[in-house]
């Protein structure tokens, strides 16, 4: 199981699962945009690349899923293939996709925003824990 979606009364919430962290972050991004789209229906045919920095583990996933939430919102690129590598203070991600057509990838609900709001990053699990702000 990549994810699971856990319950709340308002707002979206997950809870990704790996045999690593940087596979936690990955299954992350993949939930998030599954609970915007039809991340199955996602062909991987463009790359985007792109760096965060995090004080923290939390800080890092907190950064590294509001930047897929820009790009799917300024670029609107739908992506569902992503590689992380875990660096000193940061990350890098390779993310696959293509441009979002709202036809085709069947959109469910709009993610105004990643909160730090319950969020957490169990590394001895592992797994990472995200509420979105719908």
């Amino acid at each position: 199981m990549r994810y699971e979606n856990l319950e709340h009364t308002a707002d979206v919430m997950i809870r990704a699962y790996g045999s690593t962290i940087s596979e936690c972050f990955e299954n992350a991004a993949f939930g998030m945009m599954d609970q915007i789209l039809d991340a199955a229906s996602i062909e991987p045919n463009m790359e985007e690349r792109f760096a965060v920095e995090g004080g923290s583990m939390e800080d890092l996933l907190y950064n590294f899923l509001s930047e897929l939430l820009f790009i799917f919102d300024a670029k609107r690129l739908a992506l569902s293939e992503f590689h992380v590598t875990m660096r000193a203070g940061g990350l890098d991600c390779r993310a696959l996709g293509e441009r979002f057509d709202q036809e085709r990838h069947s959109p469910k609900q709009e993610i105004k925003a990643v909160t730090y709001h319950m969020l957490q990053v169990n590394e001895s699990e592992p797994s990472v824990t995200i509420l979105f702000d719908v």
